[in-house]
């Protein structure tokens, strides 16, 4: 991907999140950006061509996050704290409407990217299992494929919850709580001990606030 390409999509990415997806024009874009039409045109044949590089280039650096987490060599536990802090940061920046959007005017797109969230979250905790077990910090009669299979669907289903709303999920704390959940589920003695030394150690509460 070129510079002026990904100056394009991250600036997007931006007024979307700020705005919704539906409100934004290409003339919106071009003049945000600074630049004409044609050149936007040169890049992208429509708005429906922008969205989906847009959402392409949020997962790619969704990826990028998470490759810098996994580069940190990181134990289970705190792998599974790191994921949560960065999910919390991109909660407390994301607007609801851009998913209400995406949903109601870009269907197949809305589709496309929650298969790509389910399989990457599915194969995430599937992996983080299997490393927890490995350094005993789990318990060894867990069974990886359902606690996977469980957490992502509670996960990607909180939206459609008849008690928890739109608001409450939204908040730190609330995500917060599932991730130590989560833990606490899955690890044996050792794992609550390096979990709540991990706690003692990181300012968990600036990521709350």
């Amino acid at each position: 991907m070129n510079k002026e390409l990904q100056n394009i999509l991250e600036k997007v990415g931006e007024l979307y999140n700020k705005y919704g997806i539906k409100s934004v024009t290409m003339d919106d874009v071009a003049r945000e950006l600074g630049i004409s039409k044609k050149t936007l045109y040169q890049h992208v044949e429509n708005k429906n061509e922008l969205v989906e590089k847009v959402l392409d280039y949020i997962v790619n650096q969704n990826d990028c996050s998470f490759q810098k987490l996994a580069d940190k060599n990181l134990n289970a536990v705190e792998e599974v704290l790191g994921i949560s802090i960065h999910i919390i940061k991109t909660v407390q920046e994301h607007n609801p409407s851009t998913e209400y959007d995406l949903k109601k005017y870009y269907p197949e797109l809305f589709k496309k990217l929650n298969e790509i969230r389910k399989e990457k979250m599915y194969t995430s905790v599937i992996n983080n299992i299997i490393k927890g077990k490995n350094e005993g910090l789990y318990r060894n009669d867990l069974d990886e494929e359902i606690i996977a299979k469980m957490h992502t669907s509670r996960f990607l289903n909180l939206t459609n919850d008849q008690i928890i709303n739109q608001e409450e999920i939204l908040k730190p704390r609330f995500i917060y709580e599932m991730f130590i959940y989560h833990i606490r589920g899955m690890a044996n003695k050792m794992g609550i001990e390096i979990l709540e030394k991990t706690l003692q150690k990181i300012d968990i509460k600036e990521n709350l606030q």
